[in-house]
């Protein structure tokens, strides 16, 4: 699909395509396209998501962290993007429980198996570049978890990271499971995990296809917000990106990911209302 690009000037319309994506998610009405001119970079797509986020009526308590495709890495410079999670959209779940979550018909909605910390301590508001082992030293657990990705905008992912990016990180919302027992202590191969989609397998994998592993997002994590004045607080939830792929799931159809040697969370979709936001 081709979106119009813009330049990332300061005459990029950040208020008013933050507005929209915002007005839409409220409603629970599909975009037919990206609602302004696609940003060109990273920096202008966060933007976007900082003045959506002043809009949005509900505190952050966590972030998703995701993969850049490998073909947009040279041109954006990274491999990671973020966006956040909300209040209303944080679900705890227990063995046996069917959660039932909202997606935007008409929009994007997927299911992905994420490997979940929980953080321990706040960060330094003005630590601004992080090792490997002081992101490590933030971690109170290790949780399994299963992101909603959604959006307005059904070809959010085609369109590309800045999109994603500009409209929260193309999330949803984040349930999280039972915790992953001295998880410290176990190599990354051994973590392994799959998506079944009703009923049948459609991915499998596990902590080790996130380069790096999952400390290393919660390390790009902890950079991007502190240089965006929100840095991470004591009890939040990072869920470190789609370790057994991205899948699609439309309403009324059940999905699970199962964690080798741990649990499962399931889940059933819904269509979405405005009520749900």
């Amino acid at each position: 699909m081709s979106v119009p690009a813009a330049d990332s000037a300061e005459g990029y319309p950040v208020a008013s395509v933050a507005e929209r994506f915002v007005r839409a998610r409220r409603a629970a009405s599909a975009l037919p396209e990206f609602p302004g001119p696609l940003p060109t970079d990273l920096p202008t797509a966060y933007r976007v998501q900082d003045a959506a986020l002043d809009l949005w009526p509900d505190e952050v308590v966590g972030w998703k962290v995701g993969r850049v495709p490998p073909e947009h890495e040279p041109r954006l410079r990274a491999n990671r993007i973020f966006g956040p999670i909300f209040a209303k959209a944080l679900w705890h779940v227990k063995p046996g429980d069917v959660t039932e979550f909202p997606v935007f018909v008409g929009g994007f909605a997927a299911v992905e198996a994420e490997y979940v910390l929980r953080l321990a301590h706040d960060a330094p508001a003005d630590k601004l570049a992080w090792t490997p082992e002081e992101a490590a030293a933030l971690v109170e657990s290790m949780h399994i978890g299963m992101e909603p990705a959604g959006s307005p905008l059904a070809s959010i992912n085609i369109v590309g990271p800045t999109a994603v990016v500009s409209d929260f990180g193309n999330n949803a919302g984040l349930m999280v499971g039972a915790p992953i027992e001295n998880w410290r202590a176990i190599p990354l191969e051994m973590l392994r995990c799959e998506t079944i989609i009703a009923g049948e397998r459609v991915g499998e994998g596990g902590a080790f296809v996130l380069p790096g592993g999952p400390i290393q997002s919660l390390r790009l994590l902890a950079e991007n917000v502190a240089a965006r004045g929100r840095p991470l607080r004591k009890g939040m939830y990072i869920c470190t990106g789609a370790a057994a792929g991205i899948h699609d799931i439309v309403a009324g159809q059940d999905g699970a990911v199962r964690f080798a040697g741990v649990g499962e969370i399931a889940c059933r979709a819904y269509p979405a209302t405005a009520a749900d936001t």
